[in-house]
């Protein structure tokens, strides 16, 4: 786990009024660098917008940083889509995966003294008051007991309080930032509020970090740290210290393709095992969740996202992906309305457009299933998908929602998990778990 640090954060706003006005402060600055950028603009009309976004983008997240919880959480996830945002954007936003601004002390005492009625550090033989990650959420702290290597994460104070909250507060910004209508927006933000409000029962994840390590124990090179209930609460967790590295530091190292291949096939099968053996699946993949640990395997180190999925989704989604199913215009066109993909109200003329790029876009994710093995450190094929992705985008047709409400974390994790084999250059072979109805 990284050691590396930024300014120590003494308080965190929790009541409406303090966290409203830390968005209205951003506001004003994001309205302020509009006036610049279209100043400039009149004596040069050739300027870009790219001094706009990172100003933006910088005062977002400072702001996002301060308030920290779903707000700052919503930042990470769309940092996660490199289609969506705006590079400088996604630059930004993806500090919170690894390296927020921690709490200090007194603020972790508080929350230990509040839920065990002590401090850590008359619960732990050590307990270290810096941490070594602050995220989104939580931030994770190192400490001892009877010689086990611990670590323990906090949640900040009023994240769970304030979910609903910030969503709206946060709505706007998005608007803004992604250019779609405000309805897209409400069922986006429905689905996510409550993924988080499960994120932030700590309880929870405990519980379920016990469940899917145990499901997944025999996957090949993936491991798990050992959970302590008993050191746990609904705001802290409590596990085994596990050595490596993240991600973005592990690649800083040149790994040989070997290493990245292993590594690769670990993820697929963790992800793969777990949706079409599981019918659930780990819906959080940012680097951050993941370490390489010294003998080159996967370390899983949070399960506090989790995605069910119902059968009258995972039947009619994957078997757009698996079997004969798109070369049967009929078979095609049903999958789609059952995942309301296409509307009964839609004419014939819209079914035939909405078929037409839907099935373009199930064969483009589809590529990896249809074959064996497949190298995802080929550019191309990430190409392929942020060019379709950019262009649907900037089809009228696309303005408003379509689609159950599941494929909002099942798209999430499914493309976080290629965007990682993408960054690992990872061939692996894509036939280990299938799906099956």
């Amino acid at each position: 786990m990284s050691d590396e640090q930024t300014k120590v954060q003494e308080s965190i706003p929790t009541s409406k009024l303090e966290r409203s006005g830390t968005f209205v402060k951003a506001g004003l600055k994001v309205g302020g660098n509009y006036i610049k950028h279209y100043s400039k603009k009149l004596f040069n009309p050739d300027i870009d917008r790219k001094e706009l976004d990172e100003g933006n983008a910088a005062d977002i997240y400072e702001s996002l940083s301060v308030l920290k919880g779903s707000a700052l959480k919503v930042a990470q996830m769309l940092s996660m889509d490199k289609n969506l945002l705006p590079q400088a954007y996604v630059d930004k936003f993806s500090q919170s995966q690894y390296n927020a601004p921690p709490l200090s002390g007194p603020l972790i005492y508080q929350t230990f003294k509040r839920y065990f009625g002590k401090s850590p550090d008359k619960i732990f033989d050590k307990f270290d008051l810096k941490s070594t990650n602050a995220a989104s959420i939580g931030q994770v702290h190192r400490a001892e007991l009877n010689g086990k290597k611990l670590a323990v994460k906090i949640q900040y104070p009023g994240v769970s309080d304030s979910i609903s909250s910030d969503l709206k507060l946060v709505k706007p910004f998005a608007f803004r930032i992604m250019g779609v209508s405000g309805k897209d927006l409400d069922i986006y933000m429905k689905e996510v509020e409550e993924r988080l409000l499960e994120e932030t029962d700590y309880e929870l994840e405990v519980r379920r970090s016990l469940e899917f390590s145990g499901a997944c124990a025999n996957l090949k090179n993936v491991i798990f740290p050992h959970y302590y209930p008993e050191l746990s609460s609904k705001r802290i967790i409590t596990m085994d210290w596990l050595e490596g590295q993240h991600l973005r530091e592990f690649l800083k190292t040149d790994p040989p393709q070997e290493l990245r291949n292993q590594l690769g096939q670990a993820l697929w099968d963790f992800y793969n095992f777990q949706q079409h053996e599981l019918r659930a699946v780990h819906a959080d993949p940012h680097p951050g969740n993941f370490l390489i640990t010294p003998d080159g395997k996967l370390g899983i180190i949070d399960f506090g996202c989790i995605k069910e999925m119902p059968d009258d989704f995972y039947t009619p989604f994957f078997s757009l992906i698996s079997g004969n199913t798109l070369g049967d215009e009929a078979k095609t066109i049903k999958a789609f309305r059952e995942l309301e993909m296409i509307h009964a109200t839609d004419t014939q003329d819209q079914v035939k457009f909405y078929y037409s790029v839907y099935k373009q876009m199930v064969s483009l994710f589809a590529r990896p299933y249809i074959v064996p093995e497949f190298n995802f450190g080929q550019n191309s094929f990430f190409d392929d998908l942020y060019a379709f992705g950019e262009s649907i985008s900037k089809m009228p047709e696309f303005k408003q929602p379509r689609g159950v409400k599941h494929f909002i974390y099942i798209n999430r994790t499914n493309f976080g998990l290629y965007n990682i084999l993408h960054d690992l250059k990872a061939k692996v072979k894509t036939d280990t778990y299938k799906p099956h109805f």
